[in-house]
């Protein structure tokens, strides 16, 4: 965690695995051998210490270990998620289960807790910095929410729900996989009316590497959206729909049915939250978050809601008004990305397939790296090296000649990928006796990826979460935290983590950052006039039934987390049902089965937490009305956002992060402002409960 001895300027260190030598048998050996070092760590933890320097040293050495676990780990988890064969996956389950059992035993350990106590309460505490600080009181806290003050019995199923939480994760990702690779149709031509040439040749594609013939349509996401926006038989858009909204469920193949595993996730997160004194599951979830408390949370989603519901029911009105035009007699949910582009090309002249020419992704990722150089002062360049796919580029990070970290682009869906976008920080900043430990990221999407002889042509959609994801990755590469419990994103609320990913989504609503960031892939020429003044006025299109999507997905999943006793698998749709009642102003069809894969809460780290994207909405638009005030491309700004959010990782608490950026509290007007409402913030007080956090 820290050393303080007195050395020379260390040297910074960027060494990258060498993905051509990763087979599973070496996998398998590198995190045992990773995981045997820590044990031995554990175990040789002296029952007694005689002072907190001995405590500091003994902290530090074990912390090496845990680094180096974390990079083994990392890989295997990475490619099981990018790469997932069924010789990377029986790896992944079996390490899981060994590292569940060993973070159990190190969360609970006696000697290590009383080791944070002693230095927490010396007067050496005081000498250390921030950062060292802030993990050594992290530490602390998720000690009692790990169980260390649980004995016998308790102690035992602790561990053991622990165990089972992890395995059931991973199964219910697995499930939802294989679900989606599991389905496919053939398509005939009749079945193709509508859609562009660019998606034909996709879903042509698909079907040549299936070994098919014709068309071929799957449940791969930009296969899936396509159809869903452009095709004319709906018909078909239904039945993509039904297959996509029952994935993983007992509708579909029984085999991947995350029935019974939702209802068992639950009850043990239940059972775990009562055997560490919590009423429910969301209140333990919320004790490392910023938010102030389960009620506030709910009270923040509903008032969202409110101030949404009228701009929904407008753009509602506006779809049943196309629907008509098309002879649809009911929207259905099949009928609103179909119908939303029609909108969207009369009242706007805007169209996703006009603009995917003038966003290849060799120019949109060439220009939002010089957004970035121009904002925090950084130079990012391709490198060599070895990589698991020969899609994927590596670059490396520097500032005035030096590097500072790298990161990997794993950009488009493929075979054997899990779908969504996301960044992993598979190796952290760290300060190593004489040496800096670089950060190095993964960020992974699953955009379109190239058709025939055309390069990867991004729509605006996949372009926003480009930037979103990129948004963490400077989070993580950008920090200057020296402890690997609080650098980069690691220490960082929860509710506050997704405030420089959304904060980069703005950037791809400017014209300044457009012609950065736009080039027709045939012809020497930025987006046009007329496609960018479309692109511009439609942005606030559909925000209110998008806002009350997010907040539906954010109320399921805090009031399935705070129900006692913890609900089945009947109760959870139920449950469900009753929020879609309560939030939605479009019926949903009886037969969605969202639950069943919804990821992000089942098998991901967002357990009564989904509420964060929206609670740190207000803080990203806060924050980006700075930078309208300043100038979108102010180096001091940007350098000043840098300093007091991306460099500090979990060494500072969220809201003291933000108001050491802002001057103040958080307020709602950027947010309102931002999604095309009115901007009478205390007619909702939105941000009140950010501000209280």
């Amino acid at each position: 965690m820290m050393n303080t001895a007195v050395s020379s300027l260390p040297v910074a260190t960027i060494d990258l695995p060498d993905f051509s030598q990763l087979g599973v048998d070496k996998l398998r050996q590198n995190v045992h051998h990773a995981l045997a070092q820590a044990q031995q760590q554990i175990a040789e933890f002296p029952e007694q210490l005689s002072d907190a320097q001995q405590a500091l040293a003994l902290i530090f050495e074990l912390d090496h270990a845990e680094n180096q676990l974390q990079q083994d780990w990392g890989v295997i988890s990475h490619l099981n998620a990018v790469n997932n064969t069924a010789e990377i996956r029986q790896v992944y389950q079996d390490v899981l289960l060994v590292l569940s059992d060993y973070y159990t035993q190190l969360g609970q350990h006696q000697g290590l807790y009383q080791a944070y106590q002693m230095v927490q309460a010396s007067p050496a505490f005081t000498g250390l910095n921030p950062a060292q600080q802030a993990a050594i009181n992290l530490a602390i806290r998720d000690f009692k929410l790990t169980g260390v003050a649980l004995e016998g019995a308790a102690k035992t199923r602790y561990g053991e729900i622990s165990a089972r939480l992890s395995e059931l994760s991973s199964t219910f990702s697995n499930h939802v996989l294989d679900a989606t690779q599991a389905w496919q149709m053939p398509l005939d031509d009749s079945q193709l009316n509508g859609l562009p040439d660019s998606s034909i040749g996709l879903l042509q594609q698909l079907a040549e590497q299936h070994q098919q013939s014709g068309a071929l349509a799957t449940l791969d996401f930009p296969a899936y959206l396509a159809i869903m926006t452009y095709a004319d038989d709906r018909n078909l858009r239904e039945i993509l729909y039904r297959a996509y909204v029952t994935r993983a469920s007992e509708l579909g193949d029984s085999q991947f049915d995350n029935s019974d595993l939702m209802q068992e996730i639950l009850q043990l997160r239940q059972e775990m939250a009562a055997l560490l004194g919590f009423e429910n599951y969301a209140e333990y979830s919320l004790a490392s978050k910023m938010a102030p408390s389960v009620d506030e949370v709910k009270q923040f989603l509903l008032d969202l809601a409110d101030k949404a519901r009228a701009p929904a029911q407008k753009e509602l009105v506006q779809l049943e008004q196309e629907a008509s035009v098309h002879g649809i007699d009911q929207v259905a949910p099949w009928d609103t990305a179909y119908l939303a582009e029609k909108i969207k090309l009369r009242e706007y002249k805007l169209s996703q397939e006009q603009l995917k020419p003038y966003f290849p992704a060799s120019v949109v990722i060439s220009g939002l790296f010089h957004i970035v150089e121009r904002l925090y002062g950084i130079q990012i360049v391709e490198k060599q090296a070895s990589v698991w796919h020969p899609n994927v580029p590596y670059y490396e990070v520097s500032e005035q000649g030096e590097v500072i970290a790298g990161f990997y682009f794993d950009l488009f869906a493929r075979s054997g990928k899990r779908g969504g976008a996301w960044m992993s920080g598979f190796r952290s900043r760290m300060k190593i006796r004489n040496a800096i430990q670089l950060p190095i990221a993964f960020m992974v999407g699953n955009f379109t990826p190239p058709v025939g002889n055309k390069p990867a042509l991004l729509s605006h959609d996949e372009l926003i979460t480009l930037f979103h994801e990129f948004g963490h990755g400077m989070h993580h590469l950008l920090t200057e935290a020296e402890v690997i419990h609080v650098a980069g994103t690691h220490g960082v609320a929860w509710d506050a983590v997704e405030l420089p990913s959304q904060f980069m989504e703005f950037w791809t609503w400017d014209s300044e950052a457009l012609s950065l960031i736009s080039r027709h892939f045939e012809r020497d020429e930025t987006l046009p006039s007329e496609l960018l003044n479309a692109l511009l006025a439609a942005r606030y299109f559909q925000t209110g039934m998008q806002t009350l999507r997010q907040v539906e997905f954010a109320l399921f999943d805090l009031n399935i987390h705070s129900t006692v006793p913890a609900p089945n698998s009947l109760q959870i749709q139920q449950i469900l049902n009753e929020v879609r009642q309560q939030v939605a102003v479009l019926p949903t069809a009886a037969y969605n089965r969202f639950q069943h894969s919804f990821s992000h809460i089942f098998a991901g780290g967002y357990a009564a937490g989904y509420y964060s994207y929206k609670w740190a909405e207000v803080l990203a638009s806060d924050a980006f009305d700075r930078f309208e005030q300043e100038g979108l491309f102010n180096a001091d700004t940007g350098k000043a956002f840098r300093k007091a959010i991306l460099a500090v990782g979990g060494s500072v608490d969220a809201l003291t992060a933000f108001k050491n950026f802002r001057g103040r509290e958080p307020q709602l007007a950027a947010l309102l402002r931002h999604n095309g409402w009115d901007d009478d913030a205390n007619r909702n007080p939105v941000a009140d409960s950010v501000a209280k956090a």
